[in-house]
């Protein structure tokens, strides 16, 4: 797979916590050369899935409403703008929390179509505080109004790029465990894992994303799916938080600290750069 003849305008249209959009040249430094077929079973905006580009792609996402907008931005997109355009100018506070209520409702909101839903969601994306997705205990939406002046709900170019790139590659999207994602996977295949977080703190967890939550059990589970793909002899690269708990149980792999900005944090003093590390199978004059 070659690095460099890719549509820049194949980019994130999504903001994500923990996006991977300023880390890039340092993952860059580490991806195999040469790849068969792409995993990353922890999706998010996107953003090293849309920096590669490659020809065939398993992406997954535990969280539906994130899957059904690359479902749907796959196969509608026109249908996507059209509906995305309806909440161009819908910047009110009042208008946020109307359409953030739609599924206060079960009944009514199984009723949207898959486009409706999609739209609804990069709408609150786009205009709700700090680009967070966070659901309460019912599974309900629940991140308030970002106050953004302008905010750019209809990225036409961008979606319609993405449109082109998912729907002209062979690029499959699931809504599965990540273990189920990766059991397919062979020798000469990559895989790029970017969990949750293990949190810095214990009043730092973001465990809202979806109901269940990724704890420490789910990060060992995580560690010990790294390890079976490696004696497969895939090429494995995995993003996280750079705790002692993380490099611990990630000892007999190859570590690189890297330093990345933080910007979901309520407080403004409290984001920038912090330690992360890169986890991989390989030596990393071993991927060029």
């Amino acid at each position: 797979m070659a690095i460099g003849t890719n549509n820049n305008l194949v980019q994130p249209f999504l903001k994500w916590a923990g996006g991977k959009r300023q880390l890039l040249p340092e993952i860059r430094k580490y991806i195999p050369q040469s790849i068969n077929t792409y995993y990353e079973p922890f999706i998010g905006a996107g953003a090293v899935l849309f920096d590669l580009q490659p020809k065939k792609a398993v992406i997954n996402d535990v969280n539906i409403e994130l899957v059904n907008i690359y479902h749907v931005v796959k196969h509608n997109v026109d249908e996507l703008i059209d509906t995305l355009k309806k909440h161009e100018n819908g910047n009110e506070s009042d208008y946020f929390y109307a359409i953030r209520c739609l599924d206060r409702n079960k009944e009514e909101y199984t009723q949207l179509s898959a486009v409706e839903k999609a739209a609804r969601m990069i709408y609150l994306n786009k205009t709700c505080f700090n680009g967070l997705f966070r659901v309460n205990s019912k599974g309900q939406f629940n991140v308030p109004f970002g106050k953004y002046k302008n905010p750019q709900i209809v990225n036409e170019n961008i979606l319609r790029a993405v449109h082109t790139y998912l729907s002209t590659n062979d690029v499959t999207i699931l809504n599965r465990d990540f273990s189920d994602v990766t059991a397919p996977a062979e020798k000469g295949d990559f895989v790029y894992f970017d969990p949750p977080y293990d949190p810095l703190s214990d009043t730092s967890s973001f465990t809202s994303y979806s109901l269940d939550g990724f704890r420490k059990e789910d990060q060992i589970r995580l560690r010990d799916t790294f390890a079976e793909l490696d004696k497969k002899g895939c090429k494995v690269l995995l993003s996280n938080s750079a705790t002692d708990f993380i490099k611990d149980i990630y000892s007999d792999f190859h570590i690189e600290i890297v330093s990345a900005t933080r910007n979901i944090n309520s407080v403004a003093s409290k984001r920038g750069k912090i330690d992360e590390v890169l986890v991989m199978n390989y030596e990393p004059n071993e991927n060029r």
